[in-house]
């Protein structure tokens, strides 16, 4: 794969090969914190494309003569595809789109002054689910795969003054060498899903920082080419220049928790180009089983929630946000478990003015094709994209690296990469993931546990497993040596379903087995969490009774994300004193 001669003959199993020869990932993410960009959403075109013909035929390449100038017939038509928003996902567009699996072209024109010798344009975009493949003007400009989290491309040599033809070939096939494979719990959205912006910048630009306490001290270090940025925090007193982009302050800010998420407005300059943000300090740890946050005992309380809405699917705005974070707040929590993809990044920064801690993590869900090296690419790589966004985010205290894998040889060496990776790109947060437990000896006991700082739990007795009591069987059995967090634990209940007789997916069943999930879990020293799970019922095709229909019916709310099951109010009543 060259440039000069982007996927002529690209055919589906290439698509590692090429991911490892240089997609876009997270070494060239820029930052745009603070940056005002051009937004290049609103309306494009798109047009379905199953076979991939596109690429074949280098679609890319045509010109937008109209179909009356044309001499020789064509298979496209950039101007003849259906119009749609951006961002958006194209199965909530149309009907007959709902459950396409595929690839698509978006397309859209927009005005630009062209490049200089003097400054360099940015592309970024927030997400495009799955693979995305971007051509400015006829010239392939970078290619992307990973659903959820951000890439960047350099425009500046494909821009030209006047009108400009950005198109973006993205498909959302599922394969058993993808991250997540074919066979996940959530619907499958395509599409532009979070905004496409076009940054500006003078050659010497910051292209992200970080900043963090760390170790007693304000530590920063600054991704601009080795030159010496100026770093000010007026509330601190702060207002230095960082030799080489990097430097440590020994102040004293007030930190950051969620009864008072204290933000303080930072601004690292260099020459004209500047990073605004708004940035808490706070200290989060392990002492033996205690999570520490501040240095003090902290238990999470919270939910899991996934990024789904009945009129938009993946597509978030703010007033979405706000009510989540409105929502686990008024059940009496201070916890979000993102799952199981990275979410908008706006959640994480809504969070830190709401002071809501999160658990974010990347879909390493279930069967991943553990052997290949390839997938293994993929996964780290949506990793340290997640980590590079979230980085200045102090409401984000967990990574979360996997899901309900089960403990193989192959899986335990494909997770503890991750997690030392974690670890490397990020030294002070916490890592977890979502574990099974050990059947045999039926006790918290997963060997992926060594690499982990928290150990996730999973766990539905009292629904799938009917018997509350092996719940307490399972706790008083165990003796991790670090934290647990009851990572998901839930009943389906469809709302306005009663019934007082123990019958499943009604709201009474639901609120009864919150009660006594609290029940069992108080009292064990261990345990300093839990996420229900979850927030909202969601889409998911795999489940087809007649109570959920495409539906996993689990929310403490229903998917109208406004009438509370009974389960609502158990869970926030059962907690009050735990």
């Amino acid at each position: 794969m060259t440039v000069d001669d982007p996927f002529a003959h690209l055919h589906d199993e290439d698509y590692a090969a090429a991911f490892s020869r240089g997609w876009a990932g997270a070494d060239t993410l820029f930052d745009p914190a603070g940056r005002t960009g051009t937004s290049l959403d609103g309306e494009w075109t798109l047009t379905l494309d199953p076979y991939d013909e596109g690429l074949r035929q280098r679609w890319f390449e045509l010109d937008d003569d109209p179909p009356e100038r044309w001499t020789v017939p064509r298979d496209y038509d950039p101007a003849g595809g259906d119009r749609v928003p951006v961002p958006s996902c194209w199965n909530l567009l149309k009907p007959e789109w709902k459950h396409y699996e595929g690839a698509v072209w978006y397309a859209r024109h927009f005005d630009h002054s062209g490049a200089t010798p003097e400054r360099r344009f940015i592309l970024h975009f927030g997400a495009a689910n799955y693979a995305a493949r971007v051509f400015l003007n006829g010239r392939f400009v970078g290619a992307h795969r990973g659903g959820s989290t951000p890439f960047s491309l350099d425009a500046t040599n494909a821009l030209r003054p006047g009108a400009n033809r950005l198109m973006v070939h993205v498909e959302n096939r599922r394969r058993d060498d993808r991250v997540p494979m074919s066979h996940f719990d959530w619907f499958n959205y395509g599409g532009l899903h979070r905004g496409v912006t076009l940054f500006e910048f003078p050659q010497a630009h910051i292209r992200r920082f970080r900043i963090a306490w760390h170790d007693g001290a304000i530590r920063v270090v600054a991704d601009c080419g080795g030159t010496s940025p100026r770093l000010r925090i007026p509330e601190l007193g702060i207002d230095a220049i960082l030799d080489g982009g990097r430097g440590v302050f020994a102040a004293t800010p007030e930190f950051w928790s969620p009864d008072r998420p204290k933000l303080y407005d930072i601004e690292l300059s260099l020459g004209p180009d500047i990073c605004r943000e708004r940035v808490g300090f706070r200290d989060v740890r392990v002492d033996g089983t205690r999570i520490l946050l501040n240095g003090a005992p902290i238990r999470l309380k919270g939910a899991c929630v996934h990024e789904d809405d009945v009129a938009t699917g993946r597509c978030s705005d703010a007033a979405d946000i706000a009510r989540r974070l409105a929502h686990v707040k008024e059940l009496g929590g201070n916890f979000l478990r993102l799952s199981h993809y990275p979410h908008d990044p706006r959640v994480a920064r809504m969070a830190d003015e709401a002071g809501v801690l999160l658990w974010a993590e990347i879909p390493v869900y279930w069967a991943i094709d553990f052997a290949n090296a390839e997938t293994y690419a993929d996964a780290e790589n949506q990793l340290r994209e997640l980590i590079a966004r979230d980085i200045n985010r102090a409401s984000v205290i967990l990574w979360g690296v996997g899901n309900e894998n089960a403990d193989t040889d192959l899986r335990l060496s494909f997770m503890s990469r991750l997690a030392a990776t974690a670890k490397r790109d990020d030294p002070t947060r916490l890592v977890s993931a979502a574990c099974l437990v050990n059947r045999r000896e039926f006790r918290i006991e997963d060997r992926l546990a060594d690499a982990l700082d928290v150990i996730g739990l999973n766990e539905y007795f009292g629904w799938y497993e009917p018997d509350i009591r092996d719940l307490k069987r399972l706790l008083a059995n165990s003796t991790p040596d670090k934290p647990v967090i009851v990572s998901e634990t839930g009943a389906d209940a469809v709302a306005g379903l009663r019934a007082n007789d123990g019958r499943l997916f009604t709201e009474d069943k639901q609120a009864r087995f919150y009660a006594d999930q609290v029940a069992a879990l108080r009292g064990c020293d261990y345990v300093q969490g839990l996420a229900a799970w979850l927030l909202y019922d969601f889409r998911s095709e795999r489940r087809q009774t007649r109570f959920q229909r495409g539906w996993n019916r689990k929310g403490l709310i229903a998917e109208d994300k406004a009438t509370r099951k009974l389960a609502f109010g158990a869970l926030r009543d059962a907690w009050r004193d735990w």
